[in-house]
């Protein structure tokens, strides 16, 4: 996939023409973006575009799905202007381990820290404490998203809450927070439950003596010195601590404000779920000086039982579930389709976003006008789609693997070269691909469900007739149409005239021991006459029953 930021000096003038006018939803973004720009443009700034992640839980793909988002929007913004822009990549690893994840080793070990920075927290996953791989649950967790970011040619740059907040990157803003201080109180207490408002301030210290995050009231605050008084919850005392260096940690609504505002982010995509946080930090925002950024809340993406993913929980696929299964290129159609409606992520999507990408791919050259830059394709692969390889769907090939029992691609390349002769692995390596996907899934996924059934007796008359027509086939030149017509016809003319669908039902069930399947005129072409007819006598005779 390609998502590389190199469109504005490539943009072609007709492009640009033709993006004002484009319908799809990057290029709607990318307008009401533009429109903001002309509204606070004092000079040549440099459009900056924004994503956020909690180092908190391994990142899902939930968080891929936010960065591709953006980045087809950056991208569609850079066509319609013609203008340079940058992504960041934001990691709030300085916030405080509330709770011990789920789906982590090593769990007593993370008790023992919590309330502490998650850049300070030990890494779990290393198998020696004493010489860990990383020095921090945050620094695993951000090198775990950076990797499929670039795996997936992203073109980012990543920033660290650690980082910006110790340096002094954030000094300027932080100062200026407490300057606002009694502004932000003002749109953040009305939220708040009477025990919450009791506590909450924007800042919360960093402990010198135990290095936890507190959640602590102020209760003096000098912005001439840059400083807050608070009292240790465990002592007593009086702790007066500076605001800048990275001795306070800013709560999250606050912080996303501040954030916007030292950066000065332009668009930032939300989940559903922070519709509300949104509108409160772009209040903060505003109470800083700044327009708070321009974007769009996407709907959440949901497990097979309808429940929101959760990196603490890890339910739903992770990125590498699905790559293990499909192209990165399906996934990212899947990210592109209806991000206003929420979405199931689990396996069985899978070869669905394959054939769909697949489809999309094939139609893309005939395109014209409009229709190229609202295609899918267009903005998957940043306007520069690759050739179209062979149209075998990946159905089809998991209905191949699934007849054939092939445990490996070569077996399956067999079959293939029945339908493209001549075509090789090395010829054609995203078929290839499929291939080993196809191989994968199937052993994973579709073998352990298979459940085979006996005919009655309607459709064994049709399956023989089936088997007798295919017979007087000339296997070396029947194309997959003519055989599919050879299939009706057999349904047709024996009891499946007025219901076709029963009858595919049937030779789904009964010779593939599934209740859907490929065309199977197509399957047939590829999986050889011959071996169809094996297939249908094993069926009838009741062989596939006892595998």
């Amino acid at each position: 996939m390609s998502t590389k930021s190199d469109t504005a000096a490539t943009a072609s003038p007709d492009i640009s023409d033709l993006a004002k006018d484009a319908r799809s939803w990057p290029f709607e973004e990318a307008r009401r973006l533009v429109k903001r720009m002309d509204r606070i443009k004092g000079g040549d700034k440099t459009v900056i575009f924004e994503t956020g992640y909690g180092p908190s839980g391994l990142p899902h793909i939930g968080t891929f799905g936010e960065v591709s988002r953006t980045s087809m929007v950056r991208h569609a913004y850079e066509t319609l202007t013609g203008e340079k822009t940058r992504l960041i990549c934001f990691s709030d690893d300085m916030d405080g381990l509330r709770k011990v994840p789920d789906n982590v080793p090593n769990k007593d070990m993370l008790t023992a820290h919590l309330d502490k920075p998650l850049s300070v927290v030990p890494d779990p996953f290393s198998a020696d404490p004493a010489n860990p791989d990383y020095p921090s649950f945050a620094a695993h967790n951000n090198a775990r998203l950076q990797k499929f970011l670039d795996q997936f040619g992203f073109d980012y740059e990543f920033l660290s809450a650690s980082h910006v907040y110790k340096s002094g990157q954030f000094d300027e803003a932080l100062l200026h927070m407490l300057n606002v201080y009694d502004k932000v109180m003002d749109i953040i207490l009305p939220t708040l439950g009477k025990d919450r408002r009791a506590t909450y301030s924007p800042f919360l210290p960093i402990c010198p003596r135990t290095g936890k995050v507190l959640q602590v009231p102020m209760i003096e605050r000098d912005a001439k010195k840059g400083t807050i008084v608070y009292v240790d919850p465990e002592t007593g005392d009086k702790v007066e601590t500076t605001v800048t260096g990275g001795a306070v940690k800013c709560q999250w609504k606050a912080d996303w404000a501040m954030r916007w505002f030292a950066l000065g982010v332009d668009y930032e995509m939300a989940g559903k779920d922070l519709i509300d946080s949104v509108a409160l930090s772009s209040k903060i925002c505003k109470a800083l000086g700044a327009p708070p950024p321009e974007g769009f809340n996407y709907e959440l993406f949901l497990d097979e039982q309808g429940q929101k993913i959760s990196k603490s929980k890890g339910n739903g696929l992770t990125i590498e579930d699905w790559l293990r299964y499909a192209t990165p290129e399906s996934l990212s159609l899947y990210m592109f389709q209806k991000p206003k409606t929420a979405k199931r992520l689990y396996f069985d999507v899978i070869p669905k976003a394959v054939d769909e990408y697949l489809t999309f791919l094939a139609k893309f050259p005939a395109l014209e006008g409009k229709a190229v830059i609202d295609n899918p394709i267009w903005h998957i692969h940043a306007g520069q789609p690759p050739a179209a390889e062979l149209p075998i769907s990946f159905a089809l090939l998991l209905n191949l693997v699934s007849a054939s029992n092939a445990e490996d691609t070569d077996t399956l390349w067999g079959f293939i070269r029945r339908y493209a002769p001549g075509a090789t692995a090395q010829d054609h390596p995203v078929l290839d691909q499929l291939a080993g996907y196809a191989v994968a899934y199937y052993k994973d996924f579709v073998k352990p469900t298979k459940k085979f059934r006996a005919p009655d007796d309607k459709e064994r008359t049709a399956l023989a007739a089936l088997d007798k027509a295919l017979a007087g086939v000339d296997a070396d030149k029947a194309t997959g149409a003519e055989l599919q017509t050879i299939v009706y016809e057999a349904g047709k003319t024996n009891g499946f005239a007025d219901n076709l669908r029963d009858w595919f039902k049937a030779i789904y069930e009964v010779l593939l021991g599934q209740s859907q399947g490929p065309r199977f005129g197509s399957f047939i072409e590829l999986y050889g006459v011959e071996n169809t007819r094996k297939l249908i006598a094993a069926g009838l005779d009741g062989a596939l029953l006892k595998k």
